[in-house]
C-alpha cells in the first residue's frame, strides 16, 4: 500500500518539466500527480527523479500551458494507470482511457499501471506456428509467427501505414480476439482515417485505439505504447484472449523518449539520442510475447530517418525483432506495392523446421533471381538486354515475372486504385512463385502478372509479350 496522499505545491515550471515541493514525505519515482491550475484544469504528470528531501521533477502528459509557481499538487502515490477490460472495445483513448471518440468517460474499476515488468521466461510461450497475413511478399520472404514481433522499416511516403492497416484488416477479419492500436505521435488525420476504416469493415468493436498525438505533450507520446501494451496484456492475460498488436510509430516512441530526456537534462549520446535507448526500446519491446494464457500477435512501423539503416534507433530496433520488412524507396518509385525489398527483408520463421523445406528452398531461388536481376540492372541501362546472355536474359525475364507478381490490390486502398483487394493463402503464392521460377509462366508478359491476387486469375488464353 502506498503511504499517501501526498500534497505539495508548484515551485518551478520549464516547459514541460514541473518541479514540486511536498510538505511531508515524496511520492515514490513513478507515481503519477495531479496538478490544479486556474485556467486549464487538471495537469497530469509522472515522478521522473527526487531532487532533495522534499522536491521531486515531473514530467507533464498534458499541456503544462497555465501552470503556475504555488499551484496545488496532489498524489496518492500509485503509478499512472489506464481503465482496460471489454469496456474499451469500439473506444478511441489516450494513454489514461480519457475518451477522443466524445462518448462517456471509463469510470471504476479496474485500471492496471502503464509501466508493468514483462512476463518472465516461465510465463512465456514459444510457438512455431506461422500467422498467415494474405500479403504475398510478406507471406513469402518474411513470415509471421503466433507470439513474434515483427515490424515495417521504411523512410516518409513509401507506405508503411498502408501495409499495417492491410494487415490489421486481414487479420481481423479472422482473428476470434481483440485489436489494440498504439497511435504513437499519429497525425489526427491518419487516426480518423483508421478509426474510419475499421468501422466501415465491421470490426470496429473488436478494436482499441490509444493515441498520442503529435500535438501532445512528449511525456504523453513516450508513454502511449505503454498503456496500450497494459490494455493488450489485460486481453490476453485476464481474458484469455488472443491480441493483434500493432503500434504506429515505435520511431515516435524513441523521439518522445529523447525530448523527455533533454528536458531531465540527460547527457545525449550517439546523434543526439538519448543515454537510455536501448533501455526505453527494450522496456516496450519485451512485453510483446504470448505467454500461457493467450496469444499476440505483433507489428509495427518504424520510421527510418533520411533513409539511413545505420541509425542507432534503427539497429536497436532490429534487435528485439523476429521479422523485417524493409520497405525501398527504389521500388515504390517504380510503382511496385506493397514496396518491400525481398534482399533487405528477413525472418527468423525462414527455418526448415518452422515452414518447411519446400518454402525455404523457393524463397532461396527467388531470393538468388532477383539478387542476379540487381547485378545485371547497371550492365541493362548501359548496353541494353542484347548484351546479355539467353541464361541470363531469360533470368531476367522471371525476375521481372516475379517482382509484378509480387505486387498485390489491398483492400484499404481500393477507393485509390479501383482494384478489389486480394487476400492470397500462403500455399497459393508458394505454388505460383515455383511455377515463375520453373518457367511455366514464361510466355505471359510481366505487366499480366502485375496487381493481380494468384496467379489462377490470369485469363485462359494470355496476351504473350
Amino acid at each position: 500500500m502506498s503511504p499517501g496522499p501526498f500534497v505539495g505545491h508548484v515551485c518551478a515550471v520549464r516547459g514541460t518539466v514541473v518541479e514540486v515541493r511536498f510538505e511531508a514525505g515524496l511520492p515514490p519515482i513513478g507515481s503519477g500527480i495531479s496538478c490544479t491550475t486556474q485556467q486549464n484544469g487538471e495537469v497530469a504528470g509522472e515522478v521522473y527523479a527526487h531532487n532533495s528531501p522534499d522536491t521531486v521533477r515531473v514530467i507533464a502528459i498534458d499541456s503544462a500551458r497555465g501552470l503556475r509557481r504555488g499551484d496545488r499538487v496532489t498524489s496518492d502515490g500509485t503509478p499512472l494507470s489506464i481503465p482496460v477490460g471489454p469496456r474499451l472495445l469500439g473506444r478511441v483513448v489516450d494513454l489514461r482511457g480519457r475518451p477522443l471518440d466524445g462518448r462517456p468517460l471509463l469510470d471504476g474499476p479496474p485500471h492496471i499501471p502503464l509501466r508493468r515488468r514483462p512476463p518472465g521466461a516461465r510465463e512465456r510461450r514459444t510457438t512455431n506456428d506461422v500467422y498467415e497475413t494474405g500479403i504475398k511478399v510478406i507471406d513469402l520472404f518474411c513470415p509471421l509467427t503466433h507470439g513474434g514481433r515483427a515490424a515495417v522499416f521504411g523512410g516518409a511516403g513509401v507506405g508503411k501505414t498502408i501495409v499495417l492497416t492491410e494487415f490489421i484488416h486481414n487479420a481481423v477479419e479472422v482473428l476470434e480476439g481483440v485489436t489494440v492500436f498504439a497511435g504513437i505521435g499519429e497525425r489526427s488525420r491518419e487516426g480518423v482515417e483508421l478509426f474510419e476504416e475499421l468501422k466501415r469493415r465491421g470490426v470496429m468493436d473488436r478494436s482499441v485505439l490509444i493515441f498520442g498525438q503529435m500535438n501532445e505533450a512528449p511525456g504523453a507520446r513516450f508513454l502511449v505504447g505503454l498503456a496500450a501494451l497494459s490494455a493488450a496484456e489485460y486481453f490476453r492475460d485476464v481474458e484469455r484472449r488472443d491480441v493483434l498488436f500493432v503500434i504506429d510509430n515505435v520511431y515516435r516512441h524513441v523521439q518522445a523518449g529523447m525530448e523527455v530526456s533533454g528536458m531531465l537534462g540527460r547527457m545525449p549520446s550517439r546523434v543526439g539520442y538519448q543515454p537510455t535507448l536501448a533501455a526505453d526500446l527494450a522496456e516496450l519491446e519485451e512485453r510483446i510475447t504470448a505467454t500461457h494464457e493467450g496469444d499476440m500477435v505483433s507489428l509495427q512501423a518504424v520510421y527510418v530517418p533520411a533513409d539511413d539503416y545505420s541509425d542507432p534507433a534503427i539497429k536497436h530496433a532490429f534487435w528485439h525483432l523476429d521479422s523485417a520488412l524493409v520497405l525501398s524507396r527504389e521500388i515504390a518509385a517504380e510503382g511496385l506495392y506493397p514496396a518491400v525489398d525481398p534482399l533487405a527483408s528477413w525472418s527468423k520463421a525462414l527455418d526448415v523446421s518452422i515452414v518447411g523445406e519446400r518454402h525455404v528452398r523457393i524463397v532461396e531461388e527467388a531470393q538468388g533471381v532477383l539478387g542476379r536481376y540487381q547485378e545485371l540492372r547497371d550492365i541493362i541501362a548501359m548496353l541494353g538486354m542484347d548484351e546479355l546472355s539467353a541464361e541470363d536474359r531469360e533470368l531476367v525475364a522471371r525476375a521481372r515475372k516475379l517482382r509484378s507478381y509480387l505486387t498485390q490490390p489491398f483492400v484499404v486502398s481500393e477507393a485509390f486504385t479501383g482494384r478489389p483487394g486480394r487476400r492470397v493463402p500462403l500455399v497459393q503464392t508458394l505454388s505460383d512463385v515455383e511455377g515463375i521460377l520453373a518457367g511455366r509462366y514464361d510466355r505471359c508478359g510481366e505487366r499480366e502478372l502485375f496487381m493481380l491476387g494468384g496467379l489462377d486469375e490470369l485469363s485462359p488464353e494470355p496476351v504473350h509479350g
